[in-house]
């Protein structure tokens, strides 16, 4: 049977937000990869969460779980520094996971819930025959222009056309690439050729990277999630 897999990559050594994985968040003790694990736990498509990572702290809250779905590993080191590329990480995974559906998630996108997790993996599964992968993604209807001119909409015919008639323009946004592994083997890639653009929300599509994004979602998840 084709198993639905995580692969959930938490190294060491955050440059921008120091111990961003792990660190308390919004009064939960073991941070945002307490808040990703618990969720993807609860989703009911998911098979297997595999916790990659170099960080004794990650690998330790891990293993509190103690949960059978969940595999945690130690990841080699030369894997983990801020060199290590992301298709070096990829030829890993492929390695890794041989065979089975692989969902690519962050603990950076804590507003991602099981429910979207379980529909993401849905469509994708219901829709193999029209696409290969399935990326999550911001949609942007905005004004957007290189150095001398707007490149998701003709000037000459509008100056300033309504903003829901512009040109779709997807930005990933990290939160999920699912694919069967064999596209990892063949493509040398977390998605292939034929992708699907999941939709997420302006919530669920937030992704920690910054001091004030790490900030920003605290309130958020206290006003919205906290009891």
């Amino acid at each position: 049977m084709n198993q639905n897999i995580v692969f959930l990559p938490c190294r060491k050594g955050s440059q921008r937000v120091p111990n961003k994985n792990t660190r308390p968040f919004a009064g939960v003790d073991g941070g945002l990869l307490r808040i990703k694990l618990e969720e993807l736990l609860k989703a009911k498509l998911i098979d297997k969460i595999i916790l990659s990572s170099n960080d004794a702290e990650v690998l330790q809250i891990g293993k509190e779980f103690n949960h059978p779905k969940l595999c945690v590993m130690e990841r080699p080191e030369n894997l983990c520094t801020s060199a290590t590329s992301t298709d070096e990480l990829i030829a890993y995974v492929a390695e890794l996971i041989p065979q089975g559906t692989i969902l690519w998630t962050h603990v950076t996108s804590p507003f991602l819930s099981a429910e979207t997790y379980d529909k993401m993996l849905q469509i994708y599964h219901d829709n193999r025959a029209e696409y290969d992968s399935l990326m999550s993604v911001n949609v942007i209807r905005n004004f957007l222009w290189n150095d001398s001119h707007p490149i998701n909409y003709n000037r000459s015919a509008e100056k300033w056309p309504r903003t829901q008639t512009l040109q779709k323009i997807f930005e990933p946004n990290s939160g999920a690439f699912i694919a069967d592994a064999s596209v990892y083997h063949t493509m040398k890639d977390r998605i292939g050729e034929r992708v699907y653009m999941y939709e997420t929300s302006k919530l669920e599509s937030l992704d920690i990277d910054w001091p004030e994004d790490f900030e920003f979602a605290e309130q958020i998840y206290l006003n919205q999630y906290a009891q």
